[in-house]
């Protein structure tokens, strides 16, 4: 087995220094920089150039949706540890860009005059010096003119100190400076400058000569006699650019800094090249919280103490109203919420209730379809009462054996009983042993019906007394026939049996007496048929 790439103590100190790196990464400020509402192409390139300015703490690709509101923003923005937004927004006359601090504000408007991409001011350069490894490190932020008298520029000079990282001269590395942001207030016209600048460090005190011999690319001699010339004598060199280094850029460098000729305690120039975004800001005003607190500062109204107080007092009747309809709404909900827990209960009684008395078979449950007061036989000699006012006689035993056999309780419905054909007798089929005859029956109905029981004795004769004059006149008439005569029943279709009807159809014999027809045309024309 062969040796561990890494010992123990390696291990902890990587490990060691990942916390570091996490807790410094979580205590310096970070940004989201979007836009809200509709905005045009260039706006938007804008946007993405101030994204570059305010990395490596900010989200380089941030996605925003119409659907999204401010609301979504401040609730993402606790987990990943967000402290400022930069919003644009845009008015068909103004451009406007608000800076918020969370969690609780305060909130600064400006209004953006004047702007340039990065696009415009690297192609109005000669020389720019803009690669990846400068936006690697955070910038240095210059304020120029920020400590004059007013509430406004003390709050917009804390506003921009806090949106970048802080930094301590005594341990800082000099390579991580590779940018710088400048922003300068102008007391005249109220406006800030915003510029970003990429820092070069070059060494001073020696002749151009030597300068382009320390420099990576080495000078063409061969017009030179002697190497000296070349330290001594610079007219052979040209430069595109005057030298532009004085005191107000000369300085000692503390540190050795990247770059061939930048030693410690040596004198050096810094130079700044523009790479931009530029923009030009008037600051509108300063609110308490995210965009809807009490306005603190207003570059354009002026309100006196009274009217400041006043609109106070109406923002607290706000608040007070906003909480009592809160504590309202609350309480509803309490309340619908006992009530839907009570009925809930009452309904797991009623079902238990219902299971009991089905494992119990209790029969004292009332019937609906019944009244109070009626009496379950009542309904037989309803209808007894109703056949001896309607007929006249006494029912038969059999016709309503309800009344004599079996007496409906009072938990038992009246449904209704299925119609279906009976016998006309009972004694054609006879019980089983054992049993009594069940005589099947229908009840009578009231006068114009015309339905009547086929079992009654009664209606029984009247029927067979009816049927005699049928029978006799039925006889007559095949006596009348005559004996020969067949009087076989006809089938339902069939056509009717007897003697042939002799000659043509109706419709042939017609045109025979008119002469029509082909024998007819012939016979008046003289002409022969076919024999």
């Amino acid at each position: 087995m062969g040796r561990p790439t890494k010992t123990k103590n390696q291990k902890k100190e990587r490990a060691a220094a990942q916390h570091r790196s996490q807790e410094e990464y979580t205590s310096v400020p970070h940004s989201f920089v979007f836009h809200r509402g509709h905005v045009g192409k260039n706006l938007q390139q804008l946007i993405l150039d101030v994204r570059h300015v305010m990395e490596p703490y900010t989200a380089t690709n941030l996605k925003v949706r119409k659907k999204n509101t401010l609301k979504d923003f401040v609730a993402m923005a606790g987990p990943l540890g967000v402290t400022h937004f930069l919003v644009f927004t845009k008015t068909p006359t103004t451009i406007n860009l608000k800076l918020f601090r969370l969690p609780g504000g305060p909130s600064l408007t400006f209004r953006v005059t004047q702007y340039s991409l990065i696009k415009d001011v690297v192609s109005s350069l000669k020389r720019h010096r803009m690669h990846e490894q400068q936006f690697t490190h955070h910038p240095l932020l210059v304020l120029n003119n920020f400590g004059l008298q007013g509430m406004h520029i003390k709050v917009m000079a804390s506003m921009f100190q806090n949106m970048f990282p802080s930094i301590n001269v005594h341990k800082i590395n000099l390579n991580a400076i590779k940018r710088c942001v400048l922003i300068s207030y102008d007391a005249d016209s109220q406006t800030l400058e915003f510029r970003h600048y990429s820092l070069k460090v070059v060494p001073v005190g020696m002749s151009k000569g030597l300068k382009k011999f320390l420099q990576e690319k080495f000078p063409n001699m061969s017009r030179l006699q002697d190497i000296s010339e070349l330290l001594v004598k610079d007219v052979v060199l040209s430069e595109s650019e005057a030298e532009q280094d004085g005191s107000h850029n000369i300085t000692e460098l503390p540190q050795a800094y990247a770059g061939r000729g930048n030693m410690k305690s040596e004198q050096s120039a810094v130079r700044l090249t523009e790479i931009g975004p530029r923009m030009k800001l008037q600051l509108i005003k300063v609110e308490e919280g995210l965009g809807q607190g009490n306005v603190l500062y207003h570059s354009f109204i002026h309100k006196t103490e009274q009217e400041i107080q006043e609109a106070l007092a109406r923002k607290e009747e706000k608040l007070q109203l906003k909480a009592e309809r809160r504590r309202k709404q609350e309480a509803d909900v309490e309340r619908k919420q006992e009530q839907r827990t009570a009925h809930r209960k009452k309904s797991l009684e009623g079902i238990k209730k219902k299971k009991r008395q089905a494992e119990g078979g209790d029969s004292d449950a009332e019937d609906p379809g019944m009244q109070e007061d009626q009496n379950a036989d009542d309904l037989s000699d309803d209808d007894t009462e109703y056949y001896r006012q309607e007929v006249g006689e006494e029912p038969d035993e059999d016709l309503f054996p309800q009344s004599t056999k079996r007496k409906r309780g009072l938990g038992q419905s009246i449904k209704p009983r299925k119609r279906c054909k009976y016998s006309r007798s009972a004694d054609q089929n006879p019980a089983p042993a054992g049993r009594s005859p069940k005589v099947k029956h229908k009840r009578i109905p009231r006068p114009g019906q015309g339905w009547q029981p086929r079992d009654s004795p009664g209606l029984r004769e009247q029927r067979q007394d009816t049927r005699q004059p049928g029978r006799a006149r039925n006889a007559r008439r095949k006596q009348a026939q005559g004996p020969g005569r067949n009087h076989t029943k006809q089938r339902r279709g069939s056509r009717p049996q007897g003697p042939r009807r002799q000659g043509k159809p109706g419709l042939l014999r017609r045109q025979a007496s008119k002469g029509k027809g082909a024998f007819g045309n012939q016979r008046r024309s003289g002409r022969k048929g076919p024999a």
